[in-house]
């Protein structure tokens, strides 16, 4: 029931992204990130210089032939089953679902196929999966180094911009740079595997707290003994640091353990030391 639920979830995405890109995307003129732009880039290039139409999904699978090899060695099997039925999704539907008709304006498009797009690539994230090309990159080297770099895919998604403007006009390749910050920033908000949050827990149960930290988050954590400066008394404080996208439960959980718990939880910027990482499954 999970599996299904999770190619539900991305075939979802999937379509979501398709549509985007027929109703928004092509309205506006605009280039998205990753294999996406390089892809309709191709595209455009073949029809304007040698008058050829070539479908978007031919250009779309084989750029993420060599990329998905690699997560399927590297980063898990399961994971890239999902998100090579992503990318098949996405061939197939860009190529025969219609756009839209919405709107003619081009900052509208660029804003709201920014939203759009981003909220799509985080339904194939959130089912453990992903839309292919630059996703793949970034979620290799985030499985190695626990670090998200989005917005270093944003930067080399800037380069590639350039080229766009210098063949097919500036204005059409600032507005896909707003396009691309949008996304960027609706794929931060909702998709946190890679964000770190650090929790500090006042306990009177630090043993049972701890117990229920490793079932919740598979990590561990540092117990302080120290004294309330109100009451005089002895207490212990818990100090650990979860994925941001296991906060949540872990707090209902810790509360479901100590009711009296008091939990201060902090966005880490920066960490150095040995933190593990869940494998994508």
């Amino acid at each position: 029931m999970k599996t299904f639920f999770r190619f539900l979830l991305v075939t979802i995405g999937s379509v979501l992204f398709s549509l985007n890109i027929n109703t928004f995307v092509h309205t506006a003129g605009l280039l998205p990130g990753g294999f996406t732009g390089i892809t309709l880039l191709l595209q455009e290039v073949f029809a304007k210089f040698l008058g050829i139409k070539i479908p978007f999904a031919i250009f779309y699978w084989g750029l993420n032939i060599v990329p998905a090899i690699i997560c399927f060695k590297y980063v898990g099997k399961k994971f890239t089953i999902l998100s090579i039925w992503s990318i098949i999704s996405v061939g197939f539907f860009t190529d025969i679902i219609p756009g839209l008709d919405v709107t003619n304006d081009i900052l509208l498009c660029t804003i709201f196929g920014g939203i759009i797009n981003g909220v799509a690539i985080s339904l194939c994230l959130l089912a453990g999966a992903t839309s292919g090309g630059t996703d793949f990159i970034s979620i290799y080297v985030s499985e190695k180094t626990g670090r998200s770099i989005w917005n270093h895919i944003f930067i080399g998604n800037v380069i590639v911009l350039a080229i766009f403007g210098l063949l097919f006009g500036w204005s059409r390749a600032l507005y896909s740079i707003i396009f691309q910050f949008a996304g960027t920033q609706i794929l931060n908000t909702l998709y946190k595997r890679y964000q770190k949050s650090t929790l500090l827990i006042i306990t009177e149960k630090p043993d049972e707290i701890v117990k229920t930290i490793r079932e919740t988050t598979g990590h561990d954590a540092t117990l302080f003994k120290g004294e309330g400066c109100y009451t005089g008394l002895e207490r212990n404080m818990l100090y650990t640091v979860i994925s941001s996208d296991s906060e949540e439960k872990l707090i209902r959980e810790v509360k479901k353990t100590d009711p009296m718990a008091f939990i201060n939880l902090l966005q880490t910027k920066m960490l150095k030391g040995n933190f593990i990482m869940k494998k994508q499954d």
